[in-house]
C-alpha cells in the first residue's frame, strides 16, 4: 500500500511536469488538490486490500503537485530568493511529516480509542481509518479555495526560456557548433538527482519498517504499539 503511492508517482511525474510547462502550474496544482480530496477519502472508505491499493496507485498518479509547485515557488521569487522558496517548500513538506502521523495517529480507529464519542456501528465505526483521511481532505479543500487567489506564473517561465535562448545565441562560433548535451550527461545534475533518491529511499524505508516494527507483536520482535504511539513516535522524529 505504501509503495503503490510512489509507484504512480514515479511513472507520472514527468508527464505532469510537461503538463504544467504547457499549460501552467496553476491547473496542475489545482487538479492535484481536487484528486488529494477525492482518492484520499476514498482510501478511508476501503474495506478491502485491493480498494485500499487502487486509491493509493491512483493518487500518486494523478498528484502532480510536486514538481509545479517547487517550479512555482521559483517562480514566484526574485532571483535572490529563490533558493529560499525552495526552502520554504520543503520546511512546509517537514511540518507534514510532523502533523500528518499525529493526525493518523490520535484520528485512526475513533471507535476504539474515543468510545465515549464514536459508536461502533457509527460512521467512523465502520470505517475506523475515515476520520484522518477526512480530516487531511477538508484541509486540502481549503487550500484548494485558496488557489482563487494563485497567480499562474507561466509567462515567467517563457521569458525564461527567452533569454535562455537570448544568451545562447550570443555564445561564440565555436561553442555554438558544438552539440547539446544530453541531459543525461549533465552530471552535476545526475549527481544531485543520485544523492535525492539515495535520500529519499532512506527517508521512505524508515517511515515504513519502522511503522510496520512498532506495531508488530513482541512475539515477531515488535513493539505492540497502538495506532497513536505510533503516530507520536513519528511526531517526535519527524
Amino acid at each position: 500500500v505504501g509503495a503503490s503511492y510512489m509507484v504512480g508517482r514515479g511513472f507520472a511525474s514527468i508527464f505532469w511536469g510537461m503538463v504544467a510547462d504547457r499549460i501552467g502550474r496553476k491547473p496542475v496544482i489545482v487538479f492535484s488538490l481536487f484528486t488529494v480530496i477525492v482518492f484520499n477519502t476514498l482510501f478511508g472508505l476501503s474495506v478491502k486490500y485491493w480498494m485500499a491499493i487502487t486509491t493509493r496507485l491512483l493518487l500518486g498518479a494523478l498528484n502532480g503537485f510536486l514538481a509545479p509547485i517547487k517550479a512555482y515557488s521559483i517562480e514566484v521569487c526574485r532571483d535572490d530568493e529563490q533558493a529560499l522558496g525552495i526552502s520554504i517548500v520543503n520546511t512546509a513538506w517537514g511540518l507534514g511529516l510532523i502533523i500528518g502521523p499525529a493526525i493518523g495517529g490520535y484520528l485512526a480507529q475513533p471507535a476504539k480509542q474515543y468510545p465515549h464519542i464514536f459508536h461502533d456501528k457509527s460512521t467512523f465505526g465502520r470505517f475506523p481509518y475515515l476520520l484522518p483521511c477526512l480530516c487531511i481532505s477538508i484541509f486540502a479543500t481549503f487550500a484548494l479555495i485558496s488557489c482563487i487567489w494563485l497567480p499562474e506564473t507561466l509567462h515567467k517561465h517563457a521569458k525564461f526560456e527567452m533569454g535562455a535562448e537570448t544568451a545562447e545565441a550570443g555564445t561564440t562560433q565555436e561553442s555554438t557548433e558544438s552539440p547539446k548535451k544530453s541531459l543525461w550527461k549533465n552530471w552535476p545534475l545526475m549527481s544531485s538527482i543520485i544523492t535525492y533518491c539515495v535520500f529519499s529511499l532512506h527517508d521512505t524505508a524508515y517511515s515504513e519498517i519502522f511503522s510496520l516494527w512498532t506495531v508488530s507483536g513482541r512475539k515477531y520482535g515488535g513493539l505492540s504499539f497502538s495506532s497513536k504511539d505510533v503516530g507520536q513516535v513519528l511526531t517526535v522524529a519527524g
